[in-house]
């Protein structure tokens, strides 16, 4: 299938690993021009080895970004003046007991999960609205939906970012720009390898310390297994896409099953 994504451009946030990396590798093999983010310069010519591995063809460019600073993302948009596809999937966790979570720990988190997006979205909705085509995405979780009693303000940051690109969803009638959010379940990231390796030091084999996880973490998971980050990056690559375009406003899960609704 022709996604017809040839020659957009597209900033993913947060790209040099994870589900972001396999969004800039999905993309770029779709024909897209690729700008990743990471904090440092060597992430991101890792980041563009490894995509340009797997798509030789790619045309992928890096900015160092930590969007935790306002300055250094005001930077971003001044190098990125324009784009087609935005990926707002930049993200901080962290597990931690609510009462042990100070406020600068919440107003952190505020600022690298929400306000990354709101601030990228604020510059480059008015021009996809101007030229009547472009795509937001916001990578938010499950946890938007169902807030992990270990990390409380992580989940209402994911929450909060549903609310965001709903409401610009709004603005979008009758237009050819849309606004989602797509809703990872439990995937095999860097930081979910990191801990199952953890587990593993403590005599567990990988295997054993993933079926323990959803046995007694995510019970109402159907597909009892880590999603792999390709098959999140699947969804996003799909509605980057003229393909999608009846698709907006919506949540759309790639949970495995694990948010028990109908709706």
């Amino acid at each position: 299938m022709d996604l017809q994504l040839t020659g957009k451009v597209a900033l993913v946030t947060g790209s040099t690993g994870g589900i972001g990396l396999a969004i800039a590798r999905g993309l770029a093999a779709e024909g897209a021009h690729i700008i990743i983010t990471g904090r440092t310069e060597a992430r991101i010519q890792e980041a563009r080895a490894t995509i340009q591995e797997a798509v030789p063809q790619a045309n992928v460019r890096g900015v160092a970004v930590d969007f935790g600073k306002p300055e250094e993302v005001a930077a971003l948009l001044r190098e990125v003046a324009s784009v087609d596809i935005l990926v707002n999937n930049v993200g901080i966790f962290d597990p931690k007991p609510f009462t042990e979570i100070p406020d600068e720990d919440w107003l952190r988190f505020f600022e690298v999960n929400v306000m990354s997006g709101v601030r990228l979205s604020r510059h480059y909705f008015p021009q996809m609205l101007a030229k009547n085509w472009g795509r937001i995405i916001f990578i938010s979780s499950e946890s938007g939906l169902q807030i992990p009693e270990e990390m409380i303000h992580y989940g209402t940051t994911k929450t909060a970012q549903l609310a965001v690109a709903r409401g610009l969803a709004e603005l979008t009638k009758g237009t050819n720009v849309t606004v989602n959010s797509v809703l990872p379940g439990p995937t095999a990231s860097e930081g979910v390898q990191e801990f199952i390796g953890k587990l593993s030091a403590e005599g567990k084999t990988p295997e054993e310390a993933e079926h323990e996880f959803f046995r007694d973490a995510r019970p109402s998971s159907l597909l009892q297994r880590f999603a792999t980050t390709d098959e999140v990056a699947n969804m996003v690559v799909y509605l980057s896409s003229p393909l999608a375009s009846a698709t907006n406003g919506a949540s759309v899960r790639v949970d495995g099953g694990v948010i028990r609704s109908i709706g």
